[in-house]
């Protein structure tokens, strides 16, 4: 199964952890792999995630992409999408639910190869669950999916130039 949560709201990450959660609980092995967040940058979830049996975690990406002071050259992020990439595929056999998180992201900034990224998905044994988050899911990805989620946003006090706060952004 393919499912993707997509939109400009916020809780992308929230709900495919959720989902997560709910696999492991059945007895699922999950593994959460991070495009744009890197290592770097501690989550709230991450803490909890590194304490539980059978769902891991993998920080691929070197940070917000030409926002929040990034100055890496954008060819160093894309080394580092594909290598995620690379190391995401070559995961999903040792486990039955893969979470590629913030992929639509990488895929909208032509960090990844979508038709590379569609042909990995289109081969996904039939027994494997995987989830896409982030903004912008491009078309055929919304197409190929099996379930599809818009968060969106209504309100949000980043429009009123309030800071990210511990616990609820990160």
């Amino acid at each position: 199964m393919l499912i993707v949560i997509t939109g400009n709201g916020k809780g992308k990450t929230t709900s495919a952890i959720g989902q997560g959660i709910r696999a492991l609980g059945r007895g699922k092995k999950v593994l959460m792999v991070q495009f744009i967040k890197s290592p770097q940058w501690k989550s709230g979830e991450d803490f909890v995630i590194e304490k539980l049996k059978g769902f891991d975690l993998i920080k691929g990406g070197k940070g917000f992409v030409g926002i929040l002071g990034d100055n890496l050259p954008f060819e160093e992020h894309q080394l580092s999408a594909q290598k995620t990439f690379e190391l995401a595929k070559a995961k999903l056999k040792d486990y039955d639910f893969l979470i590629l998180d913030e992929i639509n992201v990488a895929l909208s900034l032509k960090l990844l190869d979508k038709d590379k990224v569609l042909s990995f998905l289109k081969e996904v044994p039939e027994e494997k669950v995987v989830i896409l988050t982030g903004r912008g899911a491009l078309p055929e990805i919304i197409e190929l999916a099996d379930l599809v989620s818009e968060i969106k946003e209504v309100k949000h006090p980043f429009k009123e130039g309030k800071k990210a706060k511990i616990g609820i952004e990160y």
